[in-house]
């Protein structure tokens, strides 16, 4: 198996390196970036991240040019056991007394005025979450991007704690690849084994080296403490822009951090929207496919023009909340964008004049055959009547991207897997005008199996008139044989159906390799030799949008 090995890149000139003791005793480094020709101690802003703090990647150089023109010290962090910095590599623990310690070094220092905020995406979102859990006075405004309160592969959960979510593989091969010990390692398992749990065996072979959190939540499933028993939503609130990506693989979880903290007392009054078009890379929906020249990740005069929006919401965000030389109302409550069409500003998340609408899965007989299948149509519920399809562990339905957290670079069109029969497709009528969705997707379906557990996932697809598909939301959940009506949440989206284009829901039992496929027994998925076929009969089901008037 060939294993590439990422190691840390040099410390730019601009920055200076400290080795930052924990309580511990395991230093952590850290880089400071000052603001030229400061008077005076300043606020700063603290990003804490796996990744390589001067990676390319991440590009918290660049990063940092724009926050100290805005007077902001800028102090960028590897986390315990990863890159540079000391400590033992188990992902998702650790990050709260780390950055209560981190934050109180920072305040410490001659050039800091005491007031702190953090910044970032995915686990450097996390460890803001880590951070509030800690309570440190100093901690003034948080802005978390395209993640979590809890994003932990080995979990599988993603949102309501209340659906039963199907085992995310691509989540657990980003843990056996980022979290083994300082470095990180990009590989390609061979996936086809069985047991499914011995691909990774073989990651580990070629390592030399074990994921500690790999051994402990897959496929184990222990649960790690993540915050010391104290969740952030029940400390101390402080201010969130919670930066949410329509097409992010992890959108679901954050728009569910957000409308919980909105309905939270103390928490309510200060949290703030601002939803892109966009998936977990940055990527945005104007830009899919990526071509050489829009390719932030390569070019760098891409790399520039995404700055702008990467970083300004967030030190708009700041002169409120750690300045202070700008006031609350400067600040839009929800800025969000609708896809193919651009930014709207809002009072809250849905909009004012957003509404429910219900899409009844109908004319079931057909939904197994070709696209246009079944019908998809507001006029229901109609007679009773049931459709199957099948799950086959010899033959799953493809994944349409290798990369979710990439998902727009190749934006695909998936109209081939829409005609599988195992999938079954609900097309509705073309639009005759614009169709604005603003808000969440969820679906009911009243579905059982011949297996004693079985998987469903669903996707709702912008249907174009030449037929090429493109998703819109996704959503996943498990159910059990005896069957009843299984809920699946779809996440929330900000999306133009625009005239002549169909809306179009596929339903199926597999998505491999992005999720772990279903023993079809009660034997534990990744441990399972013989994965068995199920068949699945739905019986009804309700996609329920949310539109504007």
């Amino acid at each position: 198996m060939e294993i590439h090995r990422v190691v840390a890149e040099p410390v730019p000139d601009t920055a200076r390196q400290h080795m930052v003791r924990m309580r511990d005793g395991v230093r952590l480094a850290t880089d400071v970036y000052p603001v030229p020709d400061a008077e005076g101690p300043l606020p700063a802003v603290l990003v804490r991240l796996p990744y390589d703090k001067n990676s390319r990647y991440v590009f918290m150089d660049k990063v940092a040019e724009r926050f100290t023109a805005r007077g902001y010290v800028l102090v960028v962090q590897d986390v315990r056991g990863k890159f540079r910095s000391e400590g033992e590599t188990l992902a998702w623990t650790g990050e709260v007394n780390d950055g209560y310690d981190t934050i109180d070094w920072v305040v410490n220092q001659e050039w800091s005025n005491g007031i702190v905020g953090m910044f970032g995406d995915s686990y450097y979102g996390f460890t803001q979450w880590s951070a509030v859990a800690s309570e440190h006075p100093a901690l003034r405004a948080i802005v978390p991007r395209v993640t979590s309160t809890d994003i932990a592969p080995g979990r599988e959960r993603s949102g309501d704690p209340s659906i039963r979510r199907v085992p995310w593989l691509e989540g657990t091969s980003y843990l056996a690849g980022y979290w083994v010990d300082n470095d990180s390692y990009e590989f390609e398992p061979d996936l086809s084994v069985r047991p499914l749990v011995a691909a990774f065996e073989e990651v580990f072979e070629a390592i030399g080296a074990r994921s500690k959190g790999f051994d402990l939540m897959v496929p184990k499933g222990i649960e790690l403490d993540s915050y010391n028993a104290k969740h952030p939503y029940d400390a101390r609130p402080v201010p969130v822009l919670h930066c949410v990506g329509w097409f992010d693989n992890v959108g679901t979880a954050h728009m569910w951090d957000y409308t919980q903290l909105s309905m939270r007392p103390g928490w309510d009054a200060v949290q703030f929207l601002y939803a892109d078009a966009t998936d977990h890379e940055n990527t945005a929906l104007e830009d899919a496919p990526l071509g050489a020249e829009t390719d932030h990740a390569a070019d760098e005069a891409a790399l520039e023009r995404l700055l702008d929006g990467y970083t300004g919401p967030a030190l708009d965000f700041f002169d409120v909340f750690l300045k202070g030389i700008a006031g609350v109302q400067t600040l839009p409550r929800v800025r969000w964008k609708l896809g193919h069409v651009g930014w709207h500003t809002a009072e809250q998340w849905p909009p004012t004049g957003a509404r429910s609408v219900e899409l009844h899965l109908t004319d079931l007989s057909a939904a197994a055959g070709t696209v246009p299948g079944g019908l998809l149509t507001g006029q229901g519920p109609v007679a009773a009547g049931s459709v199957r399809w099948h799950y086959d562990p010899d033959d799953l339905v493809p994944s349409a991207v290798a990369n979710t957290f990439d998902f727009l670079r190749t934006y695909p069109d998936e109209r081939a897997t829409a005609d599988r029969e195992d999938v079954l497709v609900f097309t509705g009528e073309p639009a005759a005008e614009p169709l604005d969705l603003a808000g969440p997707v969820g679906l009911l379906v009243e579905v059982s199996s011949t297996a004693p557990t079985f998987d469903v996932f669903a996707k709702l697809f912008d249907v174009a008139p030449d037929g090429s598909t493109h998703m819109i939301v996704r959503g996943d959940a498990q159910g059990e044989a005896v069957g009843g009506v299984l809920r699946l949440d779809l996440g929330h989206t900000g999306y133009r159906l625009r005239p002549g284009h169909r809306l179009a829901l596929t339903v199926t039992s597999s998505d491999f390799p992005l999720y772990v496929p279903n023993s079809g027994s009660t034997e534990n998925p990744w441990l399972t030799v013989a994965p068995k076929p199920s068949t699945q009969t739905l019986r009804s089901g309700v996609l329920n949008i949310t539109v504007l008037s």
